[in-house]
């Protein structure tokens, strides 16, 4: 990262979170494995972002991630030396004929990706406000895979985002401010996002 103040963001979101992406070890020389215990600290970090929304509506949202993290977790706790990483995670488990963190990973990639396109769309775009990438992020990740029950739950937290200027301020002193760490970190979770998805498209990691 920079040594240049003005291309860091002090007392931002980004320096409060526990891990970030950027700081998850992915291994090129192992077909991109990604360190299951960074990965999902990493995560359970991304869900306070719900929190800086700041409306109740994220709730659902947030304890969904949670919820998942929780599952592949539980794996994790199971079978220590066989969840090193996450591929390996998921293959080891399947070879039990379970698949409860596989699905959840698969769960919490789709959330992921979900968060990642909104913020993504919404630096693209620096006159959408921030219900505008969310919903468009939301029709092409999660929507397609909610029931009819789930969608208006999901549809409701779309439309509670804050003001844009007000989201941005609630990082940590504005989007001018933050903007060099949020693309850090999108960044990096872009790629993890990529990565999983085209592991869980092999055969060998379906159920």
């Amino acid at each position: 990262m920079s040594s240049n103040p003005s291309n860091t963001a002090e007392g931002t979101w980004f320096k409060s979170i526990k891990k970030s992406f950027v700081d998850v070890p992915v291994n090129r020389d192992n077909d991109n494995a990604i360190s299951t215990t960074e990965f999902l600290e990493a995560s359970e970090s991304l869900a306070t972002l719900f929190d800086v929304l700041g409306s109740v509506a994220f709730t659902p949202v947030k304890n969904d991630i949670l919820g998942n993290v929780k599952k592949i977790r539980d794996r994790q706790l199971a079978a220590p030396a066989l969840s090193e990483d996450l591929q390996t995670l998921v293959f080891n488990e399947l070879k039990t004929k379970k698949h409860t963190a596989a699905e959840g990973l698969l769960w919490l990639v789709r959330g992921l990706d979900f968060t990642a396109q909104a913020l993504r769309q919404n630096i693209a775009s620096s006159k959408d406000e921030l219900a505008t990438s969310f919903r468009s992020a939301y029709t092409t990740t999660l929507k397609p895979h909610h029931s009819f029950m789930i969608k208006p739950i999901f549809s409701a937290a779309m439309s509670a985002t804050p003001y844009r200027k007000d989201f941005y301020d609630k990082l940590g002193g504005g989007e001018d401010k933050v903007s060099h760490d949020l693309r850090l970190w999108l960044s990096a979770l872009e790629t993890q996002v990529g990565i999983l998805k085209g592991f869980q498209s092999r055969k060998e990691a379906q159920w």
